[in-house]
């Protein structure tokens, strides 16, 4: 995962969250202080964070000419919380879009397109994200999204009965019987390695309330993907164990959006930011930078809505 900066700015803040709890962000821009073509906006996968395992997608899209903004979420990475608790995913998604529409609404960023890019359960809050406001976004980057749960990785439906009623009791009780999530997800052994050594990675069994939550809300997801309006591009590696490709290709089909683009990829896994040989890294980022480049070339229809309303106005 390291990567060359060349003259990619990255900066790093913490914020208080609504709750007061102090969040930690980053962000990498272009090089040499170029305007970006447009901002990205990072949702990281669930044990994850932004600072050192998305580093090289940063920067690999910093260098194509986008601003990228990232967040630790409550439980995760440098931000406050017990690692590995997701207690709310409403507040994970809250988290996000008040961070990222903080950014779109300041003066410097006003006019400039917005893209969310998820990966994973990243997907998912991308995804939540954009339900809540769903004029707002000019487009998402959904890499493997936590749509459904694979199969192999959720325990039967017995255990996840008896495990929703230890939940109430014990919510932060690290139980939950799940195969090694970071052998399944990335195919280079050198990547497993320094995910293992990353102390801000979480690296236990997933906790009661987590395990509860991202149940609920692909479970959820799934049941409504019609509601997906914005255009998207969804990448998913054919031999992924973790996140259902199934379901991506529901998405692809059932998603109201009137731009939706489905790349499956025939033997790669879950990680395909990162997690795979550097070949088949550069296929996926071509795709994402293409598809992000031709919709930026395009215009934006909703800055022009937006404008003439102004205009309207006065």
């Amino acid at each position: 995962m390291a990567t060359d900066m060349g003259n990619v700015q990255y900066e790093e803040e913490y914020i208080l969250n609504s709750r007061g709890m102090k969040l930690f962000t980053c962000k990498w821009l272009p090089e040499n202080n170029k305007p970006p073509k447009a901002l990205i906006f990072i949702c990281h996968g669930y044990a994850m964070e932004c600072s050192i395992t998305m580093n090289s997608t940063a920067i690999r899209l910093a260098k194509a000419g986008f601003a990228i903004y990232g967040i630790d979420y409550e439980g995760h990475g440098k931000s406050a919380g017990l690692q590995g608790l997701v207690k709310s995913f409403d507040a994970v998604v809250d988290d996000c879009t008040a961070h990222f529409t903080n950014i779109c609404e300041s003066k410097e960023n006003k006019g400039k397109m917005r893209y969310l890019l998820g990966e994973s359960m990243g997907g998912a809050a991308a995804l939540l994200v954009h339900r809540k406001k769903p004029e707002y976004w000019d487009g998402a980057v959904l890499v493997a999204p936590m749509c459904k749960i694979a199969d192999e990785m959720r325990p039967n439906p017995m255990v996840i009965s008896v495990l929703t009623q230890l939940c109430r009791v014990i919510p932060t009780w690290k139980i939950i019987p799940t195969k090694d999530v970071i052998d399944l997800a990335f195919k280079e052994p050198e990547v497993r390695k320094q995910v293992r050594e990353n102390p801000y990675c979480y690296k236990g069994r997933p906790r009661l309330q987590t395990g509860n939550e991202l149940l609920r809300v692909s479970t959820e997801l799934e049941q409504r993907l019609e509601q997906v309006t914005l255009p998207f591009i969804v990448l998913h590696g054919e031999d992924d164990k973790v996140t259902d490709l199934s379901v991506s290709k529901q998405l692809h089909e059932v998603a109201s959006s009137y731009d939706k683009t489905l790349k499956v990829y025939p033997k790669m896994w879950h990680g395909l930011l990162y997690g795979e040989p550097l070949e088949n890294i550069e296929i996926v980022f071509s795709d994402i930078i293409n598809w992000l480049d031709e919709r930026c070339n395009l215009g934006n229809s909703r800055l022009e809505g937006e404008l003439k309303r102004e205009n309207d106005k006065q």
